[in-house]
């Protein structure tokens, strides 16, 4: 509750200097510019020079599950996402972002950054972001073409704590990204309830990404990408804090996770994530793919002594999409060309999606029989999914957009039995700015 009434308190004091800055500015002499668009609400000196923007995003979704897999519960409606961002830039060289996310009837502060840009290629950022690895992480939650993130995502780093440097070379076709970071299990955040780290360890990020042709728009391979990115850290967990992640199907349903409790499973020696990746995006066409790999060393009490293993888990996937109506594709989503009316005059812009996805855990982690580092009866060895969507983006600010994904396992149910194949339908209304 303190957490959260300071966060309150900082955005109205935010929003309070607006009109305090305004006058000033009038005061001056100085032109003062108020601006709202698709872009979000936006105020600050005719120069550009300090400007400060409020960006809305509200995330509606349904989740309806077409088999007896998922618990009671699983069918519902629910705020996926509710983060009114406050981002900005003072002096032509600083820029400062703030995400508050209230969906889940909680709050969770997911960005809070500074950076200074000392030239194209070198910008040192500061605070609460995402690290740089993940091609489809590193994607705005608005911009993907899937309602959920692929299986690959849930192996690499969400938000952390940390100083990154960063920039762009070679006309901008090489962007670099390196930062020293607290560290968290795969596809996790930093601890939102104290942002702190759970050890002493710090994690090494790093990524580069080409795109070789990107000034010359007209070539055809103008929209190819390719990169890749990691993290390195050596460090032990205990049973209380393991600093080990845990894996969800498209369904946000856990279905792996390794063994917990006393005698539970913990991070002891070396993490190495690595995550190559590419997209090519042509006229309405756009194709993404990335794989990652994390090799884990992990250790366990057992009653003849402790057991250490290194295991290795694996994901991949490819997403293709094609925007019916013509607009040209990206990593960013599409602008319709004709924003939808109600009397006909637009339609919006239609897009088909299509994905295949794959999670794989090493046999290490099922060794052992009782003294396995994870359950074979409740955490699968192998996840195949695939998917198809439909993206409506009425205009530049609202999309409706509905999911069908499917997903097989091996594993993952007691006497070595199959956990039943999960079948769901996603829908979600956006509203971003």
């Amino acid at each position: 509750m303190k957490n959260t009434t300071i966060r309150y308190a900082v955005l109205a004091a935010l929003l309070a200097t607006a009109p305090l800055a305004a006058a000033q500015s009038s005061d001056a002499g100085q032109s003062f510019t108020v601006k709202a668009d698709s872009g979000g609400f936006s105020f600050g000196t005719a120069d550009g020079a300090n400007v400060i923007k409020l960006r809305p995003l509200v995330h509606f979704d349904g989740r309806f599950f077409q088999d007896d897999a998922a618990p009671d519960g699983s069918d519902t409606w629910l705020l996926r996402r509710v983060r009114p961002t406050i981002e900005g830039t003072f002096a032509n060289r600083f820029d400062f972002r703030i995400t508050p996310d209230f969906a889940g009837g909680r709050t969770v502060l997911q960005d809070a950054y500074v950076a200074a840009r000392f030239s194209d290629a070198a910008r040192v950022q500061v605070g609460k972001f995402k690290a740089p690895v993940g091609l489809e992480r590193l994607q705005s939650a608005d911009d993907m073409r899937f309602i959920e993130r692929s299986l690959v995502t849930g192996l690499v780093p969400n938000r952390d704590l940390g100083v990154q440097l960063s920039g762009d070379l070679a006309g901008r076709r090489v962007s670099y990204a390196i930062g020293l970071f607290n560290g968290v299990p795969d596809g996790g955040s930093s601890d939102s309830s104290s942002d702190s780290d759970a050890d002493n360890d710090k994690d090494i990020a790093a990524r580069v990404f080409v795109q070789p042709f990107a000034t010359n728009k007209d070539h055809v391979l103008a929209g190819l990408g390719f990169g890749i990115g990691g993290t390195y850290v050596d460090s032990t967990g205990t049973t209380d804090r393991p600093l080990l992640g845990s894996y969800r199907s498209g369904g946000q349903q856990t279905i792996f996770r390794w063994r917990t409790g006393a005698n539970g499973t913990f991070a002891d020696g070396e993490r190495l994530r690595w995550s190559p990746q590419f997209h090519y995006y042509r006229g309405p066409f756009g194709l993404i793919g990335e794989y990652a790999q994390v090799s884990q060393d992990v250790s366990r009490a057992t009653a003849t002594g402790l057991r250490s293993d290194s295991v290795d888990i694996e994901a991949w996937q490819l997403t293709a999409s094609w925007i019916v109506t013509g607009e040209a594709n990206g990593y960013r989503r599409p602008r319709p060309s004709r924003p939808f009316t109600v009397d006909g005059g637009g339609t919006g812009a239609v897009e088909i999606a299509v994905r295949y996805n794959q999670l794989e855990i090493g046999d290490e982690a099922f060794a052992g029989g009782a003294d396995s580092f994870a359950d074979p009866a409740v955490s699968v060895r192998k996840a195949q999914a695939w998917g198809v969507g439909v993206n409506w983006y009425l205009n530049a600010n609202l999309k409706w957009a509905i999911n069908y994904e499917q997903t097989s396992f091996d594993g993952g149910a007691p006497l070595g039995g199959d956990r039943p194949d999960e079948k769901v339908i996603l829908t979600r209304i956006a509203v971003g700015f």
